[in-house]
């Protein structure tokens, strides 16, 4: 579980609550951080507590996401709030700037798993 201990994690993750938080009490922030930051931190986080949870049931630290898995995971991510919840609800906008950053934030994943975890 050392991987939900990883400072980096962390960070995202209290950046991406802050942004939630700022956005609920209507803090004023630049459009930018409010529409973006958030997709560019989704699947690092999201991919790191998945690995966390597989590592948990396979007993073991030596098991990392492959690129396959990651492309699978960042493509339906974009699918579902990008395309389809646009469709079935107003609240979601489609954005293709938002699939290029979730898209990134998986490459930036990959880079770093095996050296951060």
């Amino acid at each position: 579980m050392k991987i939900l201990k990883n400072p980096i994690l962390i960070t995202f993750c209290l950046i991406a609550l802050f942004i939630y938080g700022a956005n609920r009490l209507a803090l004023p922030l630049p459009n930018w951080i409010y529409f973006y930051v958030n997709d560019f931190l989704c699947m690092p986080i999201v991919l790191s507590i998945s690995l966390a949870v597989l590592r948990f049931f396979k007993k073991t630290d030596n098991i990392y996401v492959p690129l396959s898995i990651i492309l699978i995971m960042t493509t339906y991510y974009a699918f579902y709030f990008e395309w389809l919840m646009p469709q079935l609800n107003m609240r979601y906008t489609g954005d293709v700037i938002d699939v290029f950053l979730y898209f990134m934030g998986a490459v930036l994943f990959y880079l770093f798993q095996k050296r951060l975890f």
